[in-house]
């Protein structure tokens, strides 16, 4: 990709379960607030930032889409991440079944409805809340390697990772190297033992973590 001081569209869309703070990361993000009060999202929401990055010499315009997660919800959902140039698939470190959704669910409509072209994230959210963590760091870092994702712990209330996390996806967009992984190239890295995006391996969690939006 040629270098210049242009400003550039990249399209981001946030998916994962309602509740895992997507709308507190965007808003963490754009305005450096964080709303503990935020309300749940209905259908998908939009806001943008203007970001430059030095190694290239260009201004990217971050069009941002916040989805919902509601089951209701999940048909008009599509429609937002066809044409993503970049998606970040959030969970929440307290809640196993939003990790388990985010692999069985959210991954597979993404591949199935987005271009082969995407830059993936993925964001652990609600780090602040570690003591109650039923979604190991190390176990999430490798389902992000596995789809060639970047990874971040995030916090929208301490401010952890969010910064960090939307600079990395824009960097790595703008990157004329930038391969995308193949449903074949993760395929080869499954465990011998356990097939990570099997969703038949999803099981529901009967515990009650805390309530918490962001």
């Amino acid at each position: 990709m040629e270098s210049d001081s242009k400003t550039a569209g990249c399209k981001i869309v946030l998916l994962g379960d309602s509740g895992v703070g997507k709308t507190c990361i965007i808003s963490r993000y754009i305005t450096g607030s964080f709303d503990e009060n935020s309300a749940t999202t209905n259908g998908a929401s939009y806001c943008s930032k203007n970001v430059k990055y030095e190694k290239y010499n260009k201004n990217l315009l971050l069009d941002i889409w916040d989805t919902a997660g509601q089951e209701k919800y999940k048909a008009l959902t599509k429609f937002f991440y066809k044409d993503a140039a970049v998606c970040i698939l959030v969970f929440d470190i307290t809640r196993k079944e939003t990790f388990d959704n985010l692999k069985s669910y959210w991954y597979s409509q993404l591949r199935e409805n987005s271009g082969p072209n995407i830059v993936l994230g993925v964001a652990g959210n609600k780090c602040d809340l570690y003591e109650d963590e039923q979604v190991k760091e190390s176990e999430a870092r490798q389902f992000a390697e596995q789809i060639g994702a970047i990874f971040k712990l995030t916090s929208a209330q301490n401010n952890t990772g969010i910064n960090e996390l939307f600079y990395d996806v824009g960097n790595k967009y703008l990157d004329p190297n930038f391969k995308p992984s193949k449903d074949d190239d993760i395929e080869e890295k499954k465990d011998d033992k356990k097939i990570v995006l099997d969703k038949n391996e999803v099981k529901k969690e009967n515990k009650k973590a805390k309530k918490s939006f962001c």
